[in-house]
């Protein structure tokens, strides 16, 4: 009998896989408008499939759909990286505030994470110390035990990761400083102030937002 995890994925999850991965790095950058036809060559798979994805990115934010036309990549707005900040900062907070009473076992977690920051960093590879960065954002997240919450974070992360990543190559130092105040929220967790550890998340979220700042 088949392994659930291993049955290969359909041919509409291909074409979404393959179509996102190139949005959030940047291979389709924003205003570009991309074809059925182009998608289905890329991924080897028939139209009918590449719509569904397409469909599927449209609820995301990622494209705009344009019947006959294709897809139109949606170029990073200063409205767009606003909203996405204020949006972090609600679900992020709220998280925060509920796994302050879980905070030994979170902090686990966490140190973990940023060990694989710092490893990435250390080995100039950026797209692992992002990753890495993400996984420790998202494990406060998820410890909060709201599923909706969580899943509306992740497609929060895709859409800052499509706003920032450039903004992270060409910002000197911010693995540095993402580093050094993922460390003061480790040492928040290991106090007994509340009001500390929010104020260190909500500082973090802030650093964000002026790097963000930066791109427009």
């Amino acid at each position: 009998m088949t392994h659930p995890s291993r049955v290969a994925p359909s041919a509409a999850e291909r074409a979404y896989r393959h179509l996102k991965q190139a949005i959030l790095e940047q291979v389709y950058p924003g205003g570009q408008l991309v074809s059925e036809g182009e998608i289905a060559e890329a991924t080897g798979v028939s139209r009918t499939p590449v719509r569904e994805a397409l469909l599927r990115l449209e609820t995301e934010g990622l494209v705009k759909l344009y019947p006959k036309r294709g897809a139109l990549i949606r170029p990073v707005s200063a409205r767009e990286i606003a909203d996405v900040i204020e949006a972090r900062r609600l679900v992020e907070l709220h998280a925060a505030d509920r796994v302050w009473s879980r905070r030994a076992e979170l902090r686990a977690d966490l140190a973990r994470w940023l060990d694989e920051m710092r490893r990435a960093h250390a080995a100039g590879d950026l797209t692992a110390l992002m990753s890495a960065d993400r996984s420790f954002h998202a494990a406060v997240v998820e410890a909060a035990g709201n599923e909706i919450l969580a899943e509306l974070y992740h497609r929060l992360r895709d859409r800052q990761l499509r706003m920032g990543e450039a903004s992270f190559r060409l910002s000197p130092g911010w693995a540095e400083v993402a580093l050094t105040e993922h460390a003061g929220q480790l040492a928040a967790l290991d106090g007994d102030d509340p009001q500390a550890w929010h104020d260190a998340v909500a500082a973090h979220i802030d650093t964000a937002a002026r790097m963000l700042g930066t791109l427009r």
